[in-house]
């Protein structure tokens, strides 16, 4: 607390630089890592719903997220390659 205090009182805040805009809490990037952080969150939901509620497996959650992983690439890599070819012509 006493730091603080003396960093206010001292003026110390005025020799640091401010935060790139690349950093700021309302930038693309971050905006991005809120996704992936809540993404995230909502996969551990999921696999405790499966887990406790539905009864499948430890490993068998497992499999299933990794078939959607595989499965959504696939989609992903089908629709986009079409897509890439317009894009250059």
């Amino acid at each position: 607390k006493t730091d603080f205090i003396n960093f206010i009182s001292d003026q110390e805040w005025k020799s640091i630089e401010p935060v790139s805009s690349w950093f700021g809490p309302s930038s693309f990037l971050m905006s991005s890592m809120s996704a992936l952080f809540q993404l995230s969150m909502w996969i551990r939901h999921c696999h405790g719903y499966l887990t406790e509620n539905v009864g499948i497996p430890v490993w068998g959650s497992y499999a299933i997220f990794a078939l959607a992983t595989l499965f959504s690439g696939l989609i992903l890599g089908l629709v986009s390659e079409p897509l890439e070819v317009d894009w250059l012509v």
